[in-house]
């Protein structure tokens, strides 16, 4: 785990520092070719410069985010935003479901928005996976 991704875990309450921790071990695991680092204040990887995963504390949960996850055909994702994201949030390290979230890491590496490029494009959005 990236060491600042490490400090921004070691920083929240004991609950939610292990549904970070476990997040970022699966997400690691599963995207081993992915960069991690800090992004807008938050733990996110990157494929070829892309965002692809990625999780922040809010006020009374951890909400773990795939950029184009409502392409991945689950509806158990929550939409995000005006864009591609979708999430899903916890509370308690016992409500990551870790087959689901290996499923979801497996279509965030085949299902690829070209979030890299949207300023560039404007605001549009092209798949590029």
């Amino acid at each position: 785990m990236n060491k600042e991704t490490q400090k921004y875990n070691n920083a929240l309450s004991p609950e939610d520092k292990k549904i970070c921790d476990i997040l970022a071990e699966e997400i690691s695991r599963s995207l081993p070719k992915a960069e991690n680092k800090i992004w807008h204040a938050n733990p996110v990887w990157f494929l070829d410069g892309n965002p692809i995963a990625g999780y922040d504390k809010l006020k009374d949960c951890v909400r773990l985010l795939f950029w184009s996850g409502q392409s991945f055909d689950d509806k158990k994702l929550q939409k995000s935003g005006t864009f591609k994201a979708a999430e899903m949030r916890y509370t308690e390290s016992s409500q990551i479901n870790k087959k689901d979230l290996k499923s979801w890491l497996k279509k965030s590496r085949d299902i690829q928005w070209d979030y890299k490029n949207i300023v560039k494009r404007k605001g549009k959005l092209i798949r590029i996976k």
